[in-house]
């Protein structure tokens, strides 16, 4: 893509860019994510809390775009050029390792799509599910270092699959829509429907069945507060892609069009969201929602419409999950090839073959892949904990993003002759700043441990760039925050072969 103004990106195009970039996986699985967490009204908290939060970082990167127009090396540059090399350098590690831990969410729901056609699939953590995964893994590859760096028909068959399923779900729901169910759901505790015998009536389309046995009223209902904290990581990850058009800003034809394009793809995906979500409170009870596989929106439809339903919703999730895993897979690869020309990785990860692709960089990005999907064999919630472990790691980076917007604003540094936007800017960097630290906090020590383990050990690769450049490795206060990384690592692995943290 050149800056040429025949090349230039409209505001539609920069609109279904972000579109395309926040619709993904996550989305297919709302119903029974949200379903075991919380009920109709935690649901409304969580989405209005996640929604002005990550429509306050939508703001950073645009106003990041504009005033720091020179940093342009991906997301990771902006923590560098704030705080530092090995802040810089961790941004980069967690933005990359959470895009690979996306992945393999990616073929996990796959296989779990698969599974209810093929039991042999399970959940898509069983072996013959890692082994078909693996070979499209690595078919995947083949392709990459061929130099498939953008294929349009692919992109467009993926956006297609992955609106018109969503539409048609949304709409048989609308129909399908029933009161009385989502008034029972609606503060999310268990025991509201102690007899059973009094939701007879509910049954019009058979799914009251696996409720009845699930609702005990001597289950204590869980805290508004704790239900809404169950659902922050979730939130997060089908957020993930929300900078899409701040990335390519400088291909708008209108700098004005970056920050409409975010605002208005992130209504459009941020209602899609919501629908989904309140309106499968409205036709299965919280139980069913909770006990269906994933991905849970092909069995609320098909709890609606039959069996075609779920066919319906799967072949659309698979195309689309596979678009998106090439547009992924190739955006990790980038990550280190970015940071490798940034001096914050080692320069072999700069290297391109000779057809212009980063082939270490996707060596390294393809084999951390395949570790993980070995590791989910050993996971009994893999789909969950590649969610929100990807949530938790890219966390980091959006807080430094937020943090550095804070930072320009405090300082007041690009705004010396500026001074209108100074103070709104600063209030929207202070609310992105608190709600990336909130959502670590809901996401829990867990998986806070559990990205040491990735951000401790990853470090070695800060110390060879380092070492290549003739460079101090660490200030004082970067060796500071090594050392607590590293203990936290080695507490996590603790927890874990004690099995304190369960995968």
């Amino acid at each position: 893509m050149t800056s040429s103004s025949t090349n230039k990106l409209s505001l539609w195009s920069l609109t279904a860019l972000v579109v395309g970039s926040m619709i993904g996986a996550g989305i297919f699985s709302l119903p029974a994510t949200f379903g075991r967490a919380t009920g109709g009204f935690g649901a409304i908290i969580a989405w209005c809390i996640a929604g002005g939060g990550m429509l306050m970082l939508a703001f950073v990167f645009q106003t990041l775009a504009q005033r720091k127009p020179d940093l342009d090396s991906g997301v990771f540059i902006y923590a560098k050029e704030g705080f530092g090399d090995y802040l810089g350098f961790a941004s980069a590690l967690g933005f990359w390792a959470g895009t690979c831990i996306g992945n393999v969410s990616y073929f996990v729901l796959i296989k779990s799509t698969l599974g209810a056609f093929f039991p042999v699939f399970g959940d898509g953590n069983t072996i013959p599910a890692v082994l078909v995964a693996s070979v499209i893994l690595w078919a995947f590859h083949i392709l990459v270092l061929r130099g498939v760096k953008s294929a349009a028909t692919i992109n467009t068959i993926a956006t297609i699959a992955k609106i018109l399923p969503i539409i048609l779900f949304v709409v048989v729901l609308i129909f399908a829509f029933k009161g009385d169910v989502f008034a029972l759901n609606f503060w999310g505790a268990p025991q509201v429907a102690a007899n059973v015998g009094d939701l007879s009536h509910l049954n019009d389309y058979g799914y009251v069945g696996h409720a009845a046995a699930a609702i005990a009223p001597t289950v204590e209902p869980e805290s508004l507060f704790s239900q809404v904290r169950s659902t922050m990581l979730v939130t997060v990850f089908v957020f993930l892609g929300i900078e899409g058009a701040s990335v390519y800003s400088r291909y708008a034809k209108e700098r004005k069009h970056v920050g409409i394009a975010t605002v208005m793809g992130f209504i459009g995906v941020l209602c899609l969201l919501v629908l989904i979500t309140m309106l499968s409170y409205g036709v299965m009870l919280r139980p069913d929602l909770a006990a269906l596989r994933q991905p849970s929106m092909a069995g609320v439809l098909e709890a609606i419409v039959g069996r075609w339903g779920a066919i319906f919703i799967s072949v659309g999730l698979i195309v689309s999950v596979l678009g998106a895993y090439l547009s992924w897979s190739l955006l990790a690869a980038e990550v280190l090839f970015s940071a490798a020309k940034s001096k914050s990785m080692p320069r072999v990860f700069g290297t391109e073959n000779s057809n212009a692709v980063p082939s270490s960089a996707v060596w390294l990005t393809n084999i951390t892949i395949q570790v993980f999907l070995i590791l989910t064999l050993f996971s009994q919630y893999a789909f969950q904990l590649a969610l929100e472990l990807t949530s938790s790691l890219t966390l980091i980076p959006y807080l430094l993003v937020g943090a550095y917007g804070l930072k320009l604003a405090w300082s007041g540094e690009t705004y010396e002759n500026d001074k209108t936007d100074h103070k709104k800017d600063l209030i929207i960097a202070l609310i992105a700043t608190f709600y990336s630290l909130l959502m670590l906090y809901a996401g829990g020590m867990k998986y806070l441990l559990l990205s040491a383990v990735i951000y401790g050990p990853g470090t070695l690769l800060y110390i060879m760039a380092k070492r290549e450049q003739h460079a101090k490795v660490f200030t004082p206060a970067e060796m500071g925050l090594f050392i607590i990384v590293m203990v936290a690592a080695v507490v996590a692995i603790y927890n874990i072969a004690t099995g304190v943290i369960t995968i």
